[in-house]
């Protein structure tokens, strides 16, 4: 199991498409708003670690609709799930500066319902002129229809597409065109 996995964690690193990183670098090196990185389980935990790592080595103002778990829960409490990342994209004055970041295993699906959550926040970004980028699988889903750069992961596999999700994160805040500040072992290193 454990030679199986790294072996098709591997093979599937092996066939990235790497156009679409050097892509979504450039935007993301421009960037002239803010960074709404938006996912839901698995994917809901590397959009929060991405947001520390853009803020923190990129000096790119990110935020994750998914940290503030308060407020989470009391849109879906008071007005469904379906809308409770659209809702707090307009609460964020959400604009044509900013860009919308889709972490998710499938992408989105309304005629299946799956994440409608993302869907709506998709469609709502597009309504105000945000750039969208994703990071997702295989499953047809609305994300890569619609995203201005969409990775896809080569993999149906929840569990392969959360791992590649976060190596492609650091791969992007680690490039020399976004990466603004040391991490701490680095600096700790050069000494």
């Amino acid at each position: 199991m454990i030679g199986k996995y790294l072996k098709d964690i591997k093979n599937i690193i092996d066939i990235i498409n790497h156009d679409k990183i050097e892509d979504m670098v450039n935007l993301l090196s421009k960037i002239d708003g803010r960074l709404f990185i938006i996912g839901v389980g698995g994917s809901a935990a590397n959009a929060s670690h991405a947001v520390n790592d853009f803020r923190k080595i990129a000096n790119i103002e990110a935020y994750c609709p998914t940290d503030n778990v308060s407020e989470l829960t009391a849109r879906i409490n008071d007005n469904g799930w379906d809308t409770s990342l659209s809702d707090w994209l307009k609460v964020s004055r959400l604009n044509s500066n900013d860009i919308i970041m889709v972490l998710s295993v499938g992408g989105g699906d309304r005629l299946r319902g799956i994440s409608i959550n993302i869907v709506n926040a998709i469609q709502y970004s597009k309504e105000v002129g945000c750039k969208v980028i994703g990071i997702v699988g295989l499953n047809k889903g609305y994300t890569p229809e619609i995203a201005d750069i969409c990775i896809r992961i080569q993999s149906y596999d929840a569990f392969y597409v959360k791992s590649i999700q976060s190596v492609i994160l650091h791969l992007l805040v680690a490039h020399p065109l976004i990466k603004k500040n040391e991490t701490k072992w680095e600096s700790l290193n050069d000494t």
